[in-house]
C-alpha cells in the first residue's frame, strides 16, 4: 500500500462549476455601446467603459479545456501520500487564456502554490456571451491523486458489464427558486467517479453504480452541498437539489466589462447598493454618495455634479431620457428597486453616444424576466408599498412586471416640524410602473446557424411615475402664506432590437413618451404637456483587436403645449400705477410649440500598446420654429495602462445641451433666438488596485460652461420704440475644478465580513455672465473672494468639501449593520442686511436689502444613517425585514431661507428630522 502510495503517478480532473459573466456596464445620455470588444474584468463598485447593453447577457457557449498542464505533485506531501483537492477561481480571457488564478479555500502542503501554477499555462476554448467571445469566470478544481498500480485485465469472457443506477434532478437556488447552471455533481470526492454539468433549467444526470451515492454539488456563488441517495440497479432516482447562495462579494453576478472610454464610469449593482444605509433599500439613492456630486435641497431631488447646475445633468432609463430619476422630496427613485440590474454614473468625459447634457450622465438598466422559472417579491414600509414579478412565458421569450404605490402623504406631516408660530405641511403622494417583455433566439442556441444565421434579440418596455406635491406654510409670526401644488407625469415606450452577425453588431431603440405637468404658485397656475418620438442606431465593427468602430443616429422630435394663467409682465402688458399690486392684472394664455433634435456620432477605439486611444465626434441639430441650430463636438479620451494595477487616464471634449422647448416661445414668455448651450469638460486621473478588494480612484477635473441659459435675459430694443428685457438669453457662462478620491473595499470571500468606501470631492464652482449685468445682477457677480472679478460669482449651488463615508458589516446569522455619514459644505447665501426697510409705495410692499451676493453660508450639513437587515432563508422564499434610520443623532440641517413680508427675518426651514422606517420584503 506504501508503494502505491508513494507512486508518483498523478490524475487531475476539472470541474467546471459555474460561469459568471464579468460584467462592468456604463455606467449613467442614450442607447448602449454595441459591439463592443470584453476587456478584462473590473470590480462591480467602479469601472469605466461604453454605455451598458440595454438585455441581461446570457452565456450563448461555456468555455471548454483545450490544453491541461499536470501540475507538479508537491514533494513533501508525495512522501506523505497526501492527497487534495484545490478549489480555484479562473478568470478565463476573451482569447482562451487564463487571466487570473485564486484560490478560494486554501489547502495548504503546497498544493495551493502547484495547482495555480499549472492552471496559469491552461488554455480554454473562448466563452461567448450573447454570441461574442467574452471573459467569464468558473470554478475549477483540481484534484491531486495517488494512483494504484494497474491490475490485470480480465481474460476475454469474463468482461461483464458493472450494474448502473441513475440520479438525475434538478439544482435550485434555495431562497429563490432560481436554477442553478453549470454545477458540478458527483458522487463522493474520488476522481475518478463520474460527474455531470447542470444545464440552463439547472438539470443533471448522472449514471453511478448502485449503492449509496455521497452526493457533491459544486457551484460557484453556492456553499458546497452535501447528502446521501440511496440508489437501486436499473432505477432512476429522481429528486432537487436546493443549493445555499454563499455570502460576500462572491454571491454578486458581474458582467463582462466592454473598452473603457470614460475617465471615470462607477457602475453600482443592486445587490450591493440596495443594502446601504439612508437609502431605503433604492439603489438609485446610492449616486448620492459618490464623488463628484453635490447634495441638493431635499425636495427637488437635483443632480448636481461637477458644479454644474440643475438641469444640466441628463437622466436616462434604458437608453431614453426620463424627465425626473426622483420622486419629489428628493426619492425614492421612479423604478422599482427590483427591477434594476445597474445603475451607471457618469460625471463627466463620457463618449459620443452620449449628449443633450452639459453636466454628467445616470443611467438605469433594467434587467429581463427569469428564463427558469416564476419569481418576485412583495416590499412594504412606512413609505410605499410595491411589487415585481418575473417569470418565462415560453422558450425565448420572458416577462417582467412591477408596481409601488405610495402613502408617505398621510405619515410625513406627522413628523416634520411645527414651530411655535408658524407651520410647514407637505403633502406628497407618488406612483410608477414597469413591465418588460424579452425576446430572442431560442434557449440553448449555441451557434450562428441554430439562430437562423445570426442573432437578434430585444425587448419591449412601458414605463411611468407620478408625482403630486403640496407645500404650504403658515403662521401669524411669518405674515406670509405661501401655496406650491405641483404635479409631474411621465409615460415612456420602447423597444430594442439587437443584431449580431460575425464582428458586426446594431442595435435599434424607438421610443415614444408623453409627459404632463401642472404648477400651481399663488394665483399663478400652468399646466403642461408633451408628446416625444425618438429612435437610437448604434452600429458597431471590431475589425480587429486593435481597432473597433461605432456610428450611429440620435434623433427626438417634442412637441410641448401649455395652458397658463400668471400675472402680467409689468410695463409689457401694462404699466403700473401707485398702490397697486401687479397680481390683479391676469394673463391667460394657450401655447404650443414642437422642436426637433438630432445628432450623428462616430468614434472608435484604437490600441496601441500600453495605450488605447478613443476619438470621436458628435454633430448636433436644433430645429425650433425657423429657429436653426448646430453644435460640433469632438472628444477624445486615453487611458496607460502602466502596470497591472495601476492606470493612468484622461479625457477632453465639448459638449451641448439643447434649451428646454418652452423656452423658445415667442416673446414676452420666451426667447426664439436661443442656441445651444455648451460646455468643455477636462479631466486627469489614476487608479490603483493595492489589492483584489482594495482599489482607490483619483481624479482631478476642470469644466468650462458657455452659451448657458440665463435668467432674465438681454435688454433688447422693442420694434416701434421701447426695450424690454427677455425672459431667457444665452448669456450664463461657468467654470468648476475640483479633485475626487474613491477608496473602495469590497469583500474578498464569503468569510471576510466588511465593506464599504470613503469618498470625498474638493469643489469650486462659479457662475457668471456675459454683457450687461441686469438688475440686481440677476444672480451672478459680485467679486467673488474680494479678487475684483467682477465676471464671475460663487454659484448658489457650490459645496466645496463632500465627504462620504459608507460601510457595512455582516454580523452573521442573517444579521447585516450598515451606516452611512455625510458631511457637505453649506450652501452659498445672500444675507439680509437688518440696517433699515425699503418700502415701494408704487406697489405697495417692501423689498429687502442685502449684502453682497452669496456672501454667506448656511451651517455644514452634517447626517449619520444606520441600517439593520435580518433575513430568513426558507427553501422557497426569504423573509427580509429592516430597520433604515435616517439621521440617526436628529442634525437640525437647514434646508430653505425664507424672510417675513417686511423682509426684516429670515426663517429657516430643517430638513428632515430623524426619521426610522420599518420594512419588510419576501421575495421568492
Amino acid at each position: 500500500m506504501l508503494a502505491h502510495a508513494m507512486s508518483p503517478n498523478l490524475k487531475a480532473r476539472s470541474a467546471l462549476a459555474a460561469a459568471s459573466l464579468l460584467l462592468a456596464t456604463p455606467a449613467l445620455a442614450q442607447a448602449p455601446q454595441a459591439g463592443a470588444p470584453p476587456a478584462q474584468a473590473a470590480p462591480p463598485s467602479q469601472s469605466e467603459g461604453t454605455p451598458p447593453a440595454q438585455a441581461q447577457p446570457v452565456m450563448t457557449k461555456p468555455p471548454e479545456l483545450v490544453q491541461q498542464v499536470e501540475a507538479q505533485y508537491p514533494p513533501e506531501a508525495l512522501a506523505q501520500g497526501v492527497t487534495a483537492s484545490v478549489r480555484l477561481i479562473i478568470t478565463i480571457a476573451a482569447d482562451g487564456s487564463v487571466a487570473d488564478v485564486l484560490p478560494t479555500e486554501p489547502v495548504g502542503n503546497g498544493f495551493d502554490e502547484a495547482a495555480i501554477a499549472a492552471v496559469r499555462q491552461f488554455r480554454f476554448s473562448p466563452a461567448e456571451v450573447d454570441g461574442v467571445p467574452a471573459p467569464v469566470q468558473v470554478e475549477y478544481v483540481y484534484h491531486f491523486t495517488l494512483n494504484a498500480p494497474p491490475q490485470e485485465a480480465p481474460a476475454p469472457g469474463q468482461v461483464q458489464e458493472a450494474p448502473k443506477a441513475t440520479l438525475t434532478g434538478q439544482l435550485i437556488s434555495r431562497g429563490s427558486r432560481s436554477r442553478v447552471a453549470g454545477a458540478t455533481v458527483r458522487c463522493g470526492d474520488d476522481p475518478e467517479a463520474p460527474e455531470a454539468t447542470s444545464d440552463a433549467d439547472g438539470r443533471f444526470t448522472l449514471e453511478v453504480p448502485p449503492g449509496e451515492c455521497a452526493v457533491r454539488v459544486v457551484a460557484q456563488g453556492f456553499q458546497l452541498y452535501q447528502t446521501k441517495e440511496q440508489l437501486k440497479e436499473n432505477e432512476t432516482t429522481e429528486v432537487n437539489f436546493f443549493l445555499a447562495p454563499s455570502a460576500g462579494a462572491l454571491e454578486t453576478v458581474v458582467r463582462s466589462e466592454r473598452p473603457k472610454k470614460e475617465v471615470v464610469r462607477r457602475t453600482i449593482t443592486r445587490q450591493e447598493a440596495q443594502r446601504t444605509p439612508g437609502t431605503f433599500g433604492d439603489p438609485i439613492r446610492v449616486i448620492q454618495a459618490l464623488p463628484g456630486v453635490a447634495r441638493a435641497p431635499f425636495i427637488s431631488g437635483e443632480l448636481l455634479v461637477r458644479g454644474s447646475n440643475p438641469g444640466q445633468t441628463a437622466t436616462l432609463m434604458d437608453g431614453v431620457r426620463i424627465p425626473n430619476l426622483f420622486h419629489l422630496l428628493g426619492g425614492p427613485s421612479v423604478v422599482n428597486a427590483e427591477f434594476i440590474d445597474q445603475l451607471d454614473f457618469y460625471p463627466g468625459g463620457y463618449g459620443s453616444q452620449y449628449g443633450r447634457a452639459v453636466g454628467g450622465i445616470v443611467e438605469v438598466g433594467t434587467r429581463k424576466g427569469a428564463a427558469d422559472t416564476l419569481h418576485g417579491s412583495v416590499k412594504v414600509d412606512l413609505l410605499d408599498a410595491g411589487f415585481f414579478l418575473e417569470a418565462p412565458v415560453t422558450d425565448g421569450i420572458s416577462v417582467a412586471a412591477a408596481a409601488r404605490r405610495s402613502y408617505i402623504d398621510t405619515l410625513l406631516p406627522a413628523v416634520l416640524p411645527k414651530t411655535e408660530g408658524s407651520t410647514l405641511t407637505v403633502v406628497p403622494r407618488y406612483w410608477d410602473y414597469q413591465l418588460r417583455v424579452d425576446f430572442g433566439a431560442k434557449r440553448g442556441a449555441k451557434s450562428d446557424a441554430e439562430a437562423g444565421g445570426a442573432r437578434s434579440s430585444g425587448y419591449v418596455m412601458a414605463f411611468g411615475s407620478d408625482d403630486q406635491l403640496r407645500v404650504v406654510s403658515t403662521g401669524p409670526k411669518t405674515e406670509r402664506d405661501l401655496t406650491v401644488d405641483t404635479r409631474t407625469l411621465f409615460h415612456r415606450v420602447k423597444g430594442d432590437w439587437t443584431y449580431r452577425k460575425g464582428a458586426l453588431t446594431s442595435v435599434f431603440t424607438p421610443y415614444v413618451g408623453y409627459d404632463a405637468l401642472s404648477f400651481n404658485f399663488g394665483v399663478a397656475r400652468q399646466d403642461g404637456t408633451a408628446y416625444t418620438v425618438g429612435a437610437r442606431e448604434v452600429v458597431a465593427l471590431e475589425q480587429s483587436s486593435a481597432l473597433t468602430v461605432r456610428t450611429g443616429v440620435d434623433l427626438v422630435y417634442e412637441h410641448q403645449s401649455y395652458d397658463v394663467e400668471f400675472p402680467a409682465p409689468e410695463n409689457f402688458e401694462y404699466v403700473a400705477f401707485p398702490g397697486a399690486e401687479s397680481v390683479g392684472e391676469l394673463v391667460s394664455e394657450k401655447l404650443s410649440l414642437g422642436a426637433f433634435d438630432g445628432a450623428l456620432f462616430v468614434e472608435a477605439d484604437v490600441k496601441v500598446g500600453k495605450f488605447t486611444f478613443t476619438p470621436g465626434v458628435r454633430g448636433n441639430l436644433q430645429l425650433v420654429g425657423s429657429t436653426q441650430n448646430l453644435a460640433l463636438d469632438p472628444r477624445l479620451w486615453v487611458r496607460f495602462a502602466a502596470t497591472e494595477r495601476t492606470s493612468l487616464k484622461g479625457s477632453l471634449g465639448l459638449y451641448s445641451q439643447p434649451a428646454e422647448t418652452f423656452r423658445f416661445i415667442s416673446l414676452p414668455y420666451g426667447n426664439p433666438d436661443l442656441i445651444y448651450q455648451r460646455a468643455f469638460q477636462s479631466s486627469l486621473g489614476v487608479d490603483h488596485r493595492f489589492t483584489d478588494v482594495l482599489n482607490v480612484d483619483v481624479t482631478g477635473f476642470f469644466n468650462r460652461r458657455f452659451n448657458n441659459v440665463a435668467q432674465p435675459g438681454q435688454i433688447v430694443a422693442r420694434e416701434g420704440g421701447g426695450v424690454v428685457q427677455l425672459p431667457y438669453s444665452n448669456e450664463g457662462i461657468g467654470r468648476a475644478l475640483g479633485i475626487e478620491v474613491m477608496v473602495k473595499k469590497n469583500r474578498a470571500s464569503a468569510t471576510d465580513r466588511w465593506s464599504g468606501w470613503i469618498s470625498y470631492t474638493f469643489s469650486r464652482s462659479l457662475d457668471g455672465r456675459t454683457g450687461t449685468q441686469p438688475e440686481g445682477n440677476g444672480g451672478f457677480g459680485g467679486g467673488f473672494g474680494g479678487d475684483g472679478d467682477e465676471t464671475y460669482g460663487l454659484s448658489p449651488f457650490d459645496q466645496t468639501h463632500i465627504l462620504t463615508l459608507v460601510s457595512s458589516y455582516v454580523l452573521g446569522n442573517g444579521w447585516e449593520l450598515g451606516g452611512r455619514f455625510r458631511y457637505t459644505t453649506g450652501r452659498p447665501t445672500t444675507p439680509l442686511n437688518h440696517s433699515f426697510d425699503l418700502y415701494q409705495a408704487d406697489r405697495n410692499r417692501f423689498n429687502g436689502t442685502y449684502g453682497p451676493y452669496a456672501s454667506a453660508r448656511t451651517a455644514g450639513f452634517h447626517q449619520l444613517d444606520m441600517r439593520l437587515d435580518k433575513s430568513w432563508q426558507f427553501q422557497s422564499w426569504t423573509l427580509g425585514v429592516y430597520l433604515d434610520v435616517q439621521n440617526l443623532y436628529n442634525a437640525k440641517n437647514v434646508e430653505f431661507v425664507f424672510n417675513d413680508y417686511r423682509q426684516r427675518r429670515e426663517y429657516e426651514v430643517p430638513g428632515i428630522p430623524i426619521l426610522p422606517v420599518v420594512g419588510v420584503k419576501g421575495s421568492f
